[in-house]
């Protein structure tokens, strides 16, 4: 049945995707927008980018870019998922600019690509590096993953009852501390969460990108 939970979950994920335009109203973050829709809030997270935290080095300057590209304008937004925080996970657009390249590109976030794979994303940041922009002025930037781990009280802000949220076979443990093998993982879903965000490179035996197989047949992703 798990291949069925995971089903489930990727079905549950892809029904949320879609283009829409609405009015940024808020930007939390170098790379968390508030925005409104037809009366409604809804939290945006970027895809494909980790942006340093507030409280962590850069955070200030990462947030105060993306405000400067969206801050109260209408932008164009194509979801692709929600989250486990009720997130909606899209690629942000205005005036023709693709926002979430832009933040890598002047050094304001990592690329965070599925698995870093993406190569356009790469050649960004390290056409940034190369470039010491940013983050990456500094001589041992720390990435924002590793830096939660650390600080385990920075969460994300729990999801608005406005936010469309996913399916309830999506919600487990966020933590990044409770799970460590694929035996405890409850769905595909989950253990890419774990291997993607959380750096459980265990899940991963045989470093093919795709983790605890036999949840995941053929390569399934959430």
């Amino acid at each position: 049945m798990n291949w069925l939970v995971a089903l489930l979950c990727c079905m549950a994920l892809g029904a949320q995707a879609e283009t829409f335009d609405a009015k940024v109203i808020a930007v939390m973050d170098g790379d968390t927008v508030m925005v409104l829709r037809n009366g409604k809030r809804i939290k945006i997270r970027m895809a494909n980018i980790d942006a340093p935290e507030k409280e962590q080095a850069f955070g200030a300057q990462s947030r105060a870019s993306l405000l400067e590209m969206v801050g109260k304008r209408q932008v164009r937004i194509d979801s692709q998922a929600v989250d486990q925080y009720g997130r909606v996970i899209a690629f942000l657009a205005v005036d023709g600019l693709n926002v979430n390249e832009a933040q890598v590109r002047r050094g304001m976030a990592w690329e965070y690509s599925y698995h870093h794979s993406d190569r356009a994303y790469l050649a960004l940041q390290q056409e940034a590096q190369q470039a010491r922009r940013g983050l990456w002025s500094q001589a041992t930037p720390s990435a924002p993953w590793l830096w939660r781990k650390t600080h385990p009280a920075v969460r994300p802000d729990a999801p608005q009852s406005s936010v469309p949220s996913a399916s309830s076979a999506v919600v487990y443990d966020a933590t990044c501390a409770a799970k460590r093998s694929c035996a405890q993982m409850d769905s595909c879903a989950e253990a890419y969460f774990y291997l993607t965000r959380c750096g459980v490179a265990t899940l991963d035996g045989n470093r093919n990108g795709i983790p605890c197989e036999s949840l995941c047949p053929g390569g399934i992703k959430p």
